[in-house]
């Protein structure tokens, strides 16, 4: 089997090994792949891994050999599925992969907000705490997240990873989803309205998929339900928010602040109107990205290639 992986470096920049693809075939390593070299790398190839390489109609149709796409992600929106159908060309993702890195930043983002850590350090490096005379500083209002509310959107392997960290922590889960979760009501979650969840919560945390219901599902209307001393934190996809909403309600200070892994567009443009903002905190969707979980997502996207060459369905979406 002649496998190419096109973009790499996006899941492994060095740190890790690709000796177990190697021993399932042939193995051609790009680290990254323009469009217009897509074709000319894998036209002879019967899997092709990647991450955020388009597959469209048209570039699918000039690779005849291709019988298996490995997606190296959990979301799969780059490729055209119908035209895999038609071709029947197999494809693969990896679900769940990010779970414990994710809410490890979804609590990153919460606590930077309560302690205020990132700003009590600038102030005591700046010389305040030295000048003040005193054993104890408290300028900045911090505030305990226990007995706060925290609202999940999405209540997938995600959702319920960060509801039982924040229930740990002593806060109240209330989420809202598109199918029940019986389990998220065993464990005491509480089910609400969108709606209630945005005008319930200290704490917003997006975690649902990005479809045509839900691009915008932050926008003007939801901001305006919110609490003014409440967070909004993303760390699903950037379509997810309003962005011009979200900067008014924050240069308003209808909000109290925003902790956002994911943008519109990435990498956004340098003039974003976010960036002036000091109640916001970004990072650039690295939440995936800790040694530990590309190790695991390189591993399972290995695992569904093997099963493919073995004959069994592994993850498969087409």
């Amino acid at each position: 089997m002649r496998i190419v992986i096109l973009d790499g470096h996006a899941l492994n920049p060095g740190d890790l090994s690709w000796d177990s693809f190697r021993a399932l075939g042939d193995v051609d390593l790009y680290e990254e792949t323009p469009p217009d070299k897509v074709v000319e790398r894998a036209e002879n190839a019967d899997a092709i891994i990647i991450n955020k390489i388009v597959i469209d109609r048209e570039l699918l149709s000039a690779l005849p050999s291709l019988r298996y796409i490995g997606i190296t992600a959990t979301g799969y929106n780059i490729v055209d599925l119908e035209a895999l159908r038609e071709r029947k060309v197999a494809l693969t993702n990896v679900p769940a992969y990010s779970t414990d890195g994710v809410a490890q930043a979804v609590f990153a983002f919460i606590l930077s907000f309560a302690e205020r850590t990132a700003e009590y350090d600038s102030l005591v490096k700046s010389g305040k705490w030295s000048e003040s005379g005193s054993f104890s500083l408290p300028v900045l209002p911090v505030s305990e997240i226990s007995g706060k509310t925290l609202g999940i959107i999405g209540m997938g392997t995600i959702g319920m990873r960060v509801a039982s960290i924040a229930s740990a922590f002593g806060m109240n889960v209330i989420y809202s989803t598109r199918t029940p979760k019986s389990e998220a009501e065993a464990l005491g979650y509480r089910s609400v309205s969108t709606d209630d969840l945005f005008r319930l919560s200290d704490y917003v945390s997006l975690h649902c998929p990005l479809t045509k219901d839900t691009e915008n599902i932050v926008n003007e209307r939801t901001l305006s339900l919110m609490k003014r001393d409440a967070v909004l934190i993303n760390t699903a996809r950037g379509a997810l928010v309003d962005e011009k909403a979200l900067y008014d309600a924050l240069n308003e200070k209808r909000i109290k602040g925003s902790g956002m892994d994911v943008m519109r567009n990435e990498p956004p443009e340098a003039s974003s109107p976010l960036f002036s903002l000091p109640s916001v905190t970004i990072t650039p969707h690295i939440a995936w990205s800790a040694k530990e979980t590309r190790a695991r997502l390189l591993n399972e996207a290995m695992l569904n290639l093997k099963a493919f060459s073995e004959g069994r369905e592994r993850n498969r979406i087409v």
